[in-house]
């Protein structure tokens, strides 16, 4: 009995406003994971830690509406040939043992710490994921695009060039994704620390788009297409995991996937209408934005374990409004970004078609 109104305590009460509020943090959700790979999780987390929702229960629903939604998100980007299923199975399969381990660690800090240490650890983990990762997309997506390099060429990284020359024997694959042979030894510390990752704030593609973009060469759309697949084999386990302590709130995991298999399909078909660079930039600029909604309520987890000195009523409740209106603008933001993106590049699109047909008189 007593674990049973344990399980409920960690679930919030979903009205029609915040059933509604979580449709459209899906929807924008599933936009952002089509078009970028990263699963989309630096939005929902955040998103239901907003209304409440402990951030262990956030991580553990996130997962379990992520694996069925990254399955259709890759299956989709298939058809255009973005998808290296062997670098992903490869990856997804170190992964899991990455979620299993930090699911652990996620378990363990919330029985010795409650909620507020889970909180805390979930949101400085945001923030620091956030401004690293986030920080270094965006410079790298500002710098080619200052550079003038939009014409969709990318450059390998002397890191991945260093990687790509090493061979070990035994453990070389070629890789459809690098159009090069790689030692399966440098996949396996990736592919963990994208699961831990996952299983810590349910955001892999942190680690996972920019780890095969910088490390192992693959192109940028190439890199967020093959995520979904990691991201499919590390939802199963994960979930599965998760669901085994009573953390996953299956009401909110399908009122997002509701949201998101709509977003993921349109993202998926933006990434044909833009250039690389564009990616990267729509996924820097939301991960910094996010960061700041999250960064807001590291000092009320903090007060609340007794580490800093008591934060005012009045106080708590300007910063919980304040994250979440930023989190709100982050996701109108990260719509708009996307939207605008496809719309011009389908503008493009349709110019140079129309050019062609004059080139050939055919108008």
């Amino acid at each position: 009995m007593h674990d049973v109104a344990q399980v409920v305590s960690n679930f919030i009460d979903l009205n029609a406003v915040n059933v509604t509020y979580l449709f459209l943090v899906g929807f924008v959700g599933g936009l952002v994971s089509g078009f970028i790979g990263s699963g989309g999780a630096f939005v929902l987390t955040p998103g239901m830690m907003s209304l409440g929702v402990p951030g262990l229960v956030a991580v553990a629903s996130n997962m379990c509406h992520k694996f069925p939604k990254a399955l259709i998100g890759a299956i989709k980007r298939a058809k255009y040939g973005q998808v290296d299923v062997k670098l992903g199975i490869i990856l997804g399969v170190s992964a899991e043992a990455g979620v299993l381990y930090g699911a652990q660690v996620q378990e363990n800090i919330k029985r010795i710490y409650g909620d507020a240490g889970s909180n805390l650890y979930v949101s400085v983990a945001f923030v620091v994921i956030l401004a690293v990762v986030g920080g270094f997309v965006l410079r790298d997506a500002i710098k080619s695009y200052r550079s003038g390099d939009t014409s969709g060429e990318e450059k390998i990284s002397p890191l991945a060039r260093w990687i790509q020359s090493i061979n070990i024997p035994g453990t070389m694959m070629h890789f459809k994704a690098l159009n090069a042979r790689v030692s399966i030894l440098f996949t396996i510390p990736l592919g963990f620390a994208t699961g831990m990752l996952a299983a810590t704030i349910a955001v892999g593609g942190f680690i996972g788009v920019p780890g095969m973009i910088y490390l192992l060469g693959a192109p940028s759309l190439m890199a967020s297409a093959t995520e979904l697949v990691i991201a499919f084999v590390m939802g199963v386990g994960g979930s599965f995991k998760y669901a085994m302590h009573g953390l996953v709130d299956i009401r909110l995991a399908m009122v997002i996937l509701g949201g998101s298999l709509f977003g993921i399909q349109l993202g998926a078909m933006g990434t044909t209408y833009v250039k690389p660079y564009m990616i990267k930039m729509v996924m820097g600029v939301i991960m910094v934005t996010v960061l700041f909604s999250r960064a807001l309520m590291v000092p009320v987890y903090m007060a609340q374990l007794g580490f800093i000195s008591p934060i005012t009523e009045d106080s708590v409740k300007l910063m919980k409004s304040t994250s979440f209106a930023i989190m709100i603008f982050a996701l109108a933001l990260g719509a708009f970004i996307v939207l605008k993106a496809m719309w011009q590049g389908k503008q493009e699109e349709r110019r140079a078609e129309l050019l062609e047909s004059l080139n050939h008189g055919k108008i």
